[in-house]
């Protein structure tokens, strides 16, 4: 009972179109002339610029307006239903199609000044076993939506998920750039996409016995299943390997990121960088701290066999150590301690020269008053130090003392002034001082 009830929950023929509606549809999708061909044109030139620009949504948009699927599915039914002539048409437009594509893209990266290979693009390069299980659900998806009476929007959605359009843009990218690791690697990806999308369209359409047209002989329908046998092998063969590379390299960042967080601090040294590539089965390691010894390097090669990282190439580095820092901070303090000495020093000449400075305007001022006492006819005083240099060199100069006296009406005679002067001398303690005077 319950398996009757399952068996009427799986059944799909009741939900199959009209055969000839079936035939019509995909007979009519296979066609790439005019309207289909432009779209494709299109279609290549926006997955390109998304590409380019790495827009998620840009690829998604020209994966959807693409029109590549139709003849894929046109040669997996043809081959089912053995109608040659419909394979030959559906292999010549598709050829075609990609022919198109190819050039469309190509000739976008090679008139495009942006070049970089972001990680949209790249993802493109690397297919695997898992490429193959997306081709094959994904193409049974796209047959059976075709198949049904419904329709429903299943095509849009395979039409992403087998991403058909951009391995073709990758492929002109490394065609423009004469990168041919990424044109094989994403024409094998588009190559694996187009196999086993047809391969599921055979499956289902031999699995729900769509009619032959035509008369086939025993013969050449089993030479037909050898072919396609053939043709699954080699498609496949490559994708496991690549996918056993892939979980290889899964395998070796994982363990590689347990390592790093075993070894964050060793030994007085703290991990500040690290780099894991999978590729080149390489982690390079940068500590910071005291210097790094090889007791240390060997703990970190000891825990990197832990974590099966048995054949791991470890590039072990000193980004700085606390040893030269603290040799670079001796050298600094002592340049600062000296510099902060001149400084200092020259400070301390500064203060003398102002002290010395109010000093004598103090005693400028003193001597004035007396002077006034003696002699009324005075002012104003000035005094000085002047330097008198008599020739090139330092030691052809001498500091002189200069007085400028100020008088008034009557003014001084000279026994006044010769008297005056010779107190000026004592009262200043300059000797030899040089008394100008300026009559008001």
């Amino acid at each position: 009972m319950i398996a009757k009830k399952l068996s009427t929950f799986l059944r799909i023929q009741s939900d199959l179109d009209d055969m000839d509606a079936i035939h019509a549809a995909i007979t009519n999708a296979i066609i790439f002339k005019g309207t289909n061909l432009w779209i494709l044109v299109f279609a290549i030139v926006i997955a390109s610029i998304g590409l380019n620009m790495n827009s998620t949504a840009v690829i998604i948009g020209a994966m959807l307006i693409s029109p590549l699927m139709g003849p894929i599915n046109g040669m997996g039914y043809s081959i089912a239903t053995y109608d040659f002539p419909l394979f030959r048409r559906a292999v010549r437009n598709f050829a075609f199609a990609v022919a198109a594509s190819l050039t469309a893209s190509t000739a976008y990266f090679l008139i495009t000044p942006l070049s970089i290979a972001h990680s949209e693009l790249l993802a493109r390069t690397s297919p695997s076993i898992y490429d193959v299980l997306i081709a094959l659900f994904g193409g049974l998806a796209g047959i059976v939506a075709i198949s049904s009476k419904h329709k429903g929007n299943v095509i849009p959605g395979v039409a992403i998920a087998t991403a058909l359009m951009p391995p073709l843009c990758t492929a002109g990218y490394g065609l423009a750039t004469a990168q041919f690791s990424y044109f094989f690697g994403a024409f094998y990806l588009f190559t694996i996409n187009t196999v086993f999308i047809g391969i599921s369209s055979v499956l289902f359409s031999q699995f729900l016995n769509f009619p032959i047209r035509t008369l086939v002989e025993e013969e050449k329908k089993r030479r037909v299943h050898r072919w396609i046998t053939t043709v699954i092998v080699v498609t496949t063969i490559p994708s496991f390997y690549f996918g056993y590379l892939l979980v290889q390299k899964e395998r070796f960042t994982v363990n590689a990121n347990k390592l790093v967080a075993s070894i964050s601090a060793l030994d007085g040294n703290y991990l500040l960088r690290y780099d894991i590539h999978p590729a080149s089965n390489n982690i390079k390691l940068i500590y910071g701290g005291v210097s790094i010894k090889q007791s240390t390097k060997d703990t970190i090669r000891h825990r990197a066999d832990r974590y099966s990282l048995h054949s791991v190439n470890l590039d072990i580095e000193q980004g700085f150590s606390t040893s030269d820092i603290s040799h670079d901070i001796t050298e600094v303090d002592q340049t600062l301690r000296a510099e902060i000495g001149r400084l200092a020093l020259a400070l301390q000449k500064s203060r003398d020269e102002h002290v010395t400075s109010e000093t004598r305007q103090a005693e400028t001022r003193q001597v004035l008053l007396e002077l006034k006492a003696l002699y009324p006819q005075v002012t104003s005083l000035a005094y000085a130090n002047p330097i008198q240099y008599s020739g090139d060199k330092p030691s052809d100069s001498t500091h002189l003392a200069v007085l400028v006296v100020s008088t008034k009406r009557p003014h001084l005679r000279t026994v006044e002034r010769q008297r005056m002067e010779r107190w000026l001398s004592q009262r200043l303690s300059a000797p030899g001082l040089n008394t100008f005077y300026k009559e008001e």
